[in-house]
């Protein structure tokens, strides 16, 4: 439904609640936006955003041109359940580590707990992590980033071990297992970065892949390795979660500076 014909996102979904009545309006998917995107409740919302009309919000305001949202084009009904879950209002970023040694006990896991205290010094907006420790298990990788994506909204997952040329090295082929398209060049530039560390880096198969709204990146085990191939790729994946219809994430710029293009 479009706001030329005058019509409002309320009165497009009548009969599904309504913000102006005792119940909020289901969770909604943006399929097409534009206009001001820089408004106080704009920043960052793009194509195949989802949002919710809260109560108290009256019905069509997402509709109309002097929003500071923007000019919603196209607004498309909840997706069935189980699929493409609304993006919680605090960013979620899964953070796996896979490792039989870890998952077991055996020793401590150093790669998560590396990869949160990274993201914490990057990222200068709210998110919350969601960690997750497991084995080498393939079935068992694949299980897990697809829970990660599709049930807790995570709009990135990124994995630590697992991407050498052991046998129990499965964690690529998992990821590319789950994802609809692959980002190869996250792993390319990874490797050429290590390489100028250690030449045992091209035995590293790490990669990158999208699944729905949410980005998957693949690091080595090594957790000393985590925030140089992290500093290489980052300034990219702020504006890959843009592209994918997740939340805008802001880095902090004395540390590192994210790349957006500019609009024309």
């Amino acid at each position: 439904l479009g706001h030329d014909e005058g019509v409002g996102l309320g009165d497009g979904l009548k009969g599904q609640g309504s913000s102006t009545g005792s119940s909020p309006l289901p969770p909604v998917r943006c399929i097409d936006l534009s206009g001001g995107t820089s408004g106080p409740y704009g920043a960052g919302f793009a194509q195949d955003s989802r949002f919710f009309l809260e109560p108290g919000v009256p019905a069509g305001i997402l509709g109309r041109p002097n929003n500071p949202l923007g000019t919603i084009l196209a607004v498309a009904a909840p997706s069935p359940p189980g699929q493409n879950p609304p993006m919680t209002p605090t960013p979620r970023i899964g953070v796996v580590t896979v490792s039989d040694r870890a998952s077991s006990g055996e020793y401590t896991d150093r790669g998560g707990p590396a990869i949160s205290a990274y993201l914490e010094e990057v990222l200068d907006c709210p998110f919350q992590t969601v960690p997750r420790v497991i084995p080498d298990d393939r079935a068992g990788i694949a299980r897990t980033l697809t829970e990660l994506a599709d049930g807790e909204g995570c709009c990135l997952i990124v994995t630590t071990g697992g991407t050498g040329p052991a046998v129990r090295d499965v964690t690529p082929e998992a990821t590319e297992e789950v994802c609809d398209k692959m980002m190869p060049g996250f792993g390319e530039l990874m490797r050429q970065i290590s390489l100028k560390v250690v030449p045992t880096a091209i035995l590293s198969r790490q990669t990158a892949g999208i699944r729905g709204g949410t980005l998957i990146v693949n690091l080595p085990g090594q957790p000393k390795a985590i925030a140089e191939c992290l500093d290489a790729v980052f300034p990219a994946i702020p504006y890959c979660v843009d592209l994918i219809g997740g939340p805008f994430l802001t880095t902090n710029e004395k540390r590192l500076v994210a790349f957006r293009p500019k609009k024309k």
